[in-house]
């Protein structure tokens, strides 16, 4: 019997890298897959490269930069715009990652997909659960919360017993290009993390007043999207 083909989404980070070389130690047929959703620098390209080379791996590159913008920037402006704080790292495992790239995937023959992600799989005889992570300080089973019968059967999330000192050690004693590099913060598509910036190029901000639950004006704002429910920092009030 074959081996299963198991197609792996490769950021060019720790995770997804040593994600690949343990499927392809336990002998699965792996591919590696990156999905090109933003500009990049050059040097991801080379890393990612490098590395299959290292792991003995096809690496296949998908370009999504407008479905990436239609399915998760437009929505995330426009959720600024009518006063709330959407979360677009839901919203791009749920439409993209789990959704065209895993159609991208069994398209291309893979029988399953795997992630660096976080988070455990169990199978049982009535269904898949998702379960949070052995290392809980990295858990990720929050941005996976979408995912349900339609897609569970069809993943693996190979980190899902590691914590992430034994994945950057790993990757360390491999050589792999990745080993070094820092895990990301930020939101993916804006740079420096600065939202307020990144959404006032699309829709410069409107400023008003700030009023009380009696109508009173105690100051002004410099627009709806730069602020959140609850936030006192930076409104300049005195009470």
């Amino acid at each position: 019997m074959s081996p299963k083909h198991v197609a792996v989404a490769m950021s060019g980070g720790v995770d997804s890298s040593v994600t690949a070389f343990l499927l392809k130690r336990d002998d699965f047929r792996v591919s590696g897959v990156h999905l090109q959703l933003r500009p990049e620098p050059e040097q991801v390209t080379l890393d990612l490269e490098r590395t299959c080379q290292l792991l003995d791996i096809p690496l296949y590159q998908l370009n999504f930069e407008g479905e990436f913008k239609r399915l998760i920037i437009e929505p995330f402006l426009q959720e600024y715009g009518r006063g709330r704080t959407p979360n677009p790292c839901v919203s791009c495992n749920q439409h993209i990652k789990f959704g065209l790239l895993l159609d991208k995937a069994q398209q291309m023959g893979a029988d399953l997909l795997a992630t660096g992600h976080y988070a455990l799989i169990e199978s049982l005889p009535r269904g898949h659960r998702l379960l949070k992570a052995v290392d809980r300080a990295k858990d990720q089973s929050y941005f996976l919360y979408t995912l349900g019968q339609k897609q569970l059967p069809y993943l693996l999330f190979p980190l899902s017993n590691y914590h992430k000192t034994e994945v950057r050690r790993l990757a360390a004693e491999l050589g792999l290009p990745a080993s070094n590099r820092h895990d990301s913060q930020d939101i993916c598509f804006i740079p420096g993390n600065d939202y307020r910036a990144f959404i006032a190029q699309y829709a410069p901000p409107r400023p008003g007043d700030i009023v009380d639950a009696t109508g009173n004006i105690l100051g002004q704002h410099s627009g709806l999207a730069g602020y959140t429910i609850g936030q006192r920092h930076g409104l300049r009030l005195s009470s």
